[in-house]
């Protein structure tokens, strides 16, 4: 299977630009100590690597296509000596068969805007979930991508990709049996969504 249109990795740096603390940010979005976490399409382990030091003794599922993003995750992993973080080569859109429990949190961050069946998404990540689960999505505000600048540079997915967060909460209300949690707002150019099962 193909990945989500134009979720490609960026850089450390790149990241580091937009969030200085991945940990906070995850937070700021409700996941706390305890929570098993499966981050989709998970790349090198920016948002799984602090989820791992969050969520401890719990473990966190870096899910990912890309089995040359997910041995990068893994060595940082084990540099890091995050032993609670288990590799998952797999396509989100089959989930809930790739994960070997149900898990507190779903995370899906900057892909949201890429995915093509937005409501069997939905349905696998509300199957990867225990009752009360929460799912989280980040994403890119719907704002002209040439308005969206890192190091000088327009950044992020395609303008005509990108969705609101009106519209992200739409499409996982509409397609799973899900209540907004929270709304946070992650400057300077994204929304998170907190969503509960």
């Amino acid at each position: 299977m193909d990945p989500f249109e134009n979720t490609g990795q960026p850089d450390w740096d790149w990241w580091g630009r937009l969030w200085p603390t991945p940990g906070e940010t995850l937070r700021k979005l409700g996941v706390e100590s305890g929570d098993a976490l499966a981050e989709v399409g998970c790349g090198n382990g920016y948002f799984a690597l602090p989820a791992a030091r969050l969520v401890d003794p719990a473990t966190v599922y870096a899910c990912d296509l890309d089995e040359s993003l997910l041995a990068e995750c893994s060595t940082l992993a084990d540099r890091q000596d995050a032993e609670n973080v288990e590799m998952v080569h797999g396509d989100a859109r089959r989930l809930s068969e790739h994960l070997p429990e149900p898990v507190d949190v779903v995370l899906l961050a900057n892909a949201f805007h890429g995915v093509d069946d937005r409501d069997a998404l939905v349905r696998e990540v509300e199957a990867s979930l225990r009752p009360g689960g929460r799912f989280v999505v980040v994403n890119w505000r719907d704002r002209p991508r040439e308005e969206t600048t890192v190091a000088g540079q327009p950044r992020g997915p395609p303008t005509d990709l990108r969705v609101s967060a009106e519209e992200t909460e739409a499409a996982v209300r509409s397609a799973g049996d899900f209540s907004l949690e929270r709304r946070v707002d992650l400057p300077p150019y994204h929304y998170g969504l907190a969503f509960e099962r």
